[in-house]
């Protein structure tokens, strides 16, 4: 056969053959066919990636899901190109997570999103039982699912928009605000901007806090518990001791900050003694009552505000702020109300199992609640409950090496503030009942000393704390608890304009009945509206308070 027909024959096969093999390298057009493209990535595993809606309404947005190794689940919300804001957000998580959580608003913002399980799935793994005997997944949960996801959410960015964005922030609360202080402290270069809600960063000592109380509310048949027994059956049914505390405390405390409006501003600034502003609520003869306190219970109350300490007396963790005492029946109080299962216990009733001690004692029984089950260690695996924790296991240093992998405490900030030129807002409820907010204080005085030699000022141009009256874990409460955390972040990173007040409001069936300033720690903010008006709802507005 000629050479020319050969040629020509080569020519037809190769043109048929060629456009072909380079369109299947190249992602198909539009939106769709771009996001789909994303499941070819060579160095990433992704999963599934398609267009979807967002099940609030609103624009649709490119979903990827992915994998990283050995068993971090993440998945990404992507703004369509031209709904791309630049930006990219991590999202925080809570408790002990398990699953992947969304961002529905802040993709309608025009955010990139990212988020992860944390390394397990809580459908299989409940609880803290995902860390049972398994390093690799405490690892995963304390630091290393957020920082890889971190990474892989930039790659994808880049990847379906061309380029990499152009500021990236986190927002997160709770779990969430100790993932914000440990990326600060760990990864200070993945984030522009860290929002770190209520954090839970002195982890071990926070959920030891926790079982001491609840130990001393179930032990003994409930003897010191603050609830009573009003039917006789064996059961602390009523918790109206706990409502007569917390009306005694804001009787003593609310008016401090010179308004009564059912918020105590500044905990710290009243003096209330439980032995001296309770004496007229003790029982006669120490007979335990619906509305009376025991000697008992009233030693109980004073471990709610001082916090745990070991058998020597040594302070293991802060104690409550005054205004908290309406969370203390839902979290820690047995009664009819809460099944007898107080909500603390479905944080922290397992923690100690799988996540506390460098080897883990046992698995839990299947009722936290009964105290009346006998754990078994002889078993294969063993069983353990919280209520034979030792507190002074922490002072022991039995949770040491835990606490090197799950908690955030390192105040020497200096890479993220300094070097990333980065940008820190702390809040915290003073009123909240799980996570108190003596430790995110004492952080953030040790980040002023270590990271600033002590300079306030200086400190305040890169960090900023705000305490929010009468807020509980991250939101509610009777104070002012509702605000959009991310924009003043935003503002501050981009343009320089640090926050110098939160305007947060209160609202009661979706009517605001209560806004005030919150200024950055250790600012305050007082009535200076209309003289004699300052206990009328009308004139709670922000421009009827300065700063102090």
């Amino acid at each position: 056969m000629p050479r020319s027909v050969i040629a020509s024959i080569l020519a037809v096969v190769l043109g048929a053959l060629l456009p072909a093999s380079l369109d299947a390298q190249l992602p198909p057009d539009g939106p769709g066919g771009a996001c789909a493209s994303l499941t070819g990535m060579a160095n990433l595993t992704i999963t599934a990636a398609e267009i979807r809606d967002p099940d609030s309404g609103g624009l649709p947005y490119c979903y990827a899901r992915g994998i990283l190794p050995p068993a971090i689940g993440f998945h990404m919300q992507l703004p369509l190109p031209d709904q791309w804001n630049g930006r990219f957000l991590k999202w925080g998580d809570g408790g002990k997570d398990g699953d992947l959580d969304f961002a529905d608003h802040r993709v309608a913002e025009g955010y990139a999103v990212a988020n992860s399980n944390m390394g397990h799935d809580s459908g299989a793994e409940p609880g803290s039982s995902f860390a049972f005997h398994n390093r690799q997944a405490e690892i995963d949960f304390g630091y290393r699912a957020v920082h890889l996801t971190v990474v892989a959410a930039k790659e994808i960015i880049e990847t379906y928009y061309g380029e990499p964005p152009e500021y990236s922030y986190f927002e997160g609360c709770s779990t969430g605000g100790r993932e914000g202080l440990m990326e600060a402290q760990r990864y200070p270069y993945d984030f522009d901007g860290i929002i770190a809600g209520a954090p839970a960063h002195h982890y071990q000592e926070l959920n030891a806090a926790r079982t001491w109380l609840l130990q001393k509310m179930y032990m003994d048949g409930f003897a010191g518990s603050l609830s009573f027994d009003t039917d006789g059956d064996g059961l602390p049914d009523s918790p109206l001791v706990v409502e007569r505390i917390a009306e005694a405390v804001l009787e003593k405390c609310d008016a401090i900050d010179g308004i009564t409006d059912g918020v105590i501003d500044n905990p710290p600034a009243c003096d209330f003694d439980p032995d001296r502003d309770l004496a007229e609520m003790m029982c006669a003869g120490d007979v335990g009552g619906e509305s009376c306190l025991t000697t008992l219970q009233l030693r109980h109350v004073r471990d709610f505000y001082s916090g745990p300490y070991d058998s020597y007396g040594i302070s293991v963790y802060p104690g409550h702020t005054l205004g908290s005492e309406p969370e203390w029946a839902r979290l820690y109080v047995p009664h009819a109300g809460n099944r007898y299962a107080a909500g603390a216990l479905g944080i922290t009733g397992d923690h100690l199992n799988y996540l506390f001690y460098e080897n883990d004692p046992g698995v839990p029984l299947p009722d936290l609640a009964d105290l009346g089950l006998k754990p078994d260690p002889t078993r294969t695996p063993p069983e353990w409950a919280w209520w034979q924790f030792d507190i002074d296991d922490v002072t022991r240093g039995e949770g040491d090496l835990m606490m090197g992998i799950t908690d955030a405490t390192d105040p020497e900030l200096g890479r993220f503030l300094l070097g990333n030129d980065g940008k820190l807002i702390l809040y915290h409820g003073w009123s909240d009942g799980l996570i108190v907010p003596g430790p995110t204080i004492g952080y953030y005085e040790a980040m002023v000393e270590t990271t600033f030699g002590g300079d306030l000022d200086a400190a305040r141009e890169r960090a900023r704390l705000f305490l929010m009256p009468g807020m509980g874990h991250c939101a509610g409460g009777p104070g002012p608890n509702t605000w959009d955390r991310l924009p003043p972040l935003v503002e501050w990173v981009e343009r320089g304009v640090a926050p110098d007040a939160i305007i947060a409001t209160h609202s009661t069936d979706g009517v605001i009945d209560n806004e005030r300033p919150i200024y950055p720690y250790p600012d305050q903010a007082v009535y200076t509206g209309p003289a004699g008006g300052e206990n009328d709802p009308a004139n709670w507005v922000a421009e009827n308070f300065s700063r102090r």
